[in-house]
């Protein structure tokens, strides 16, 4: 019989060897470290581009008691904490809350990089330099006046000689400073100081989140919220534009996600905020 060649002897060995390692590996796996593994590179990608010192700082806003405030212990809790909290998670990584009393505050941690992302409400001004996640809460903006004020309704705010009290740089201020023509605006540091600044410097209006205006209504006494809001409030989470349209659109997922699984509506109910509605579609 004639011996086979040299290459089909070569061939039959190395087919020998390949079946013999198989039968080692089955019977002696390979360490952990030495297993090739599938690794998916699109959450440790994110969480470099979100937190680029390893830990996820999100501004909170504790202006707006819609969003977010102080516990009993003086520990920042809320809706916009709830999905801060969230998100770090998500990326797989710490989380660090900045907190601030404004709005106009929150958004310049964010544009002079003291915070990786925030929570605001949509505005365009804001736009320039955030990129806004769809909205996921609708807040109402609503005016605020003495029981002896002849003010009854929103279209008697914008005339000469009424002055209207609000927290600079919120989304009220933004939104009146383009749309009263005739009143004055008198903005005042914080939103939650707003009201008492309205009393004491004898001003005619105040306008902030009608939660905080029924509160602190109810407290002071001899005031009354008039009966239709003057805008709608689109709040948001915001990124930085810096971090390009791939950062944008992970954090847009994660909005959707949230509302879509139930979180944002449960967050507002463990919370207790009344007068919030979690933000549609097509809001």
């Amino acid at each position: 019989m004639a011996k086979p060649s040299t290459c089909t002897a070569c061939l039959r060995s190395l087919t020998a060897m390949l079946t013999l390692a198989a039968i080692m590996r089955m019977t002696f796996p390979l360490p952990a470290f030495a297993q090739t593994q599938v690794i998916d590179t699109s959450q440790s990608s994110m969480a470099r581009v979100f937190a680029p010192g390893g830990t996820l700082r999100v501004s909170i806003n504790l202006g707006n008691p819609v969003l977010a405030s102080l516990d009993a212990g003086g520990k920042p809790q809320g809706v916009s904490v709830d999905l801060a909290t969230a998100f770090a998670k998500r990326l797989g990584v710490p989380l660090q809350l900045v907190t601030v009393t404004s709005a106009g505050a929150s958004v310049e941690n964010v544009n002079q990089e003291k915070a990786d992302i925030g929570f605001f409400a949509v505005d365009p001004k804001r736009g320039q330099e955030i990129s806004f996640t769809k909205p996921y809460v609708l807040i109402e903006g609503f005016y605020l006046v003495r029981n002896t004020s002849a003010i009854t309704t929103n279209q008697q705010v914008d005339q000469p000689g009424v002055t209207v009290a609000v927290g600079k740089g919120s989304a009220y201020d933004l939104f009146l400073t383009r749309e009263l023509h005739n009143a004055t605006i008198v903005r005042i540091p914080t939103s939650p100081a707003v009201v008492q600044a309205f009393l004491d410097q004898h001003l005619d209006v105040a306008a902030g989140v009608k939660q905080q205006l029924e509160k602190d209504a109810a407290k002071t006494g001899g005031l009354r919220v008039l009966d239709q809001r003057f805008m709608v409030i689109r709040q948001a989470m915001g990124v930085p534009k810096a971090k390009g349209p791939d950062a944008a659109a992970y954090l847009a997922k994660f909005v959707d996600d949230m509302k879509s699984s139930g979180f944002v509506a449960a967050a507002l109910a463990r919370h207790q905020i009344a007068g919030a509605a979690v933000a549609g579609d097509n809001d």
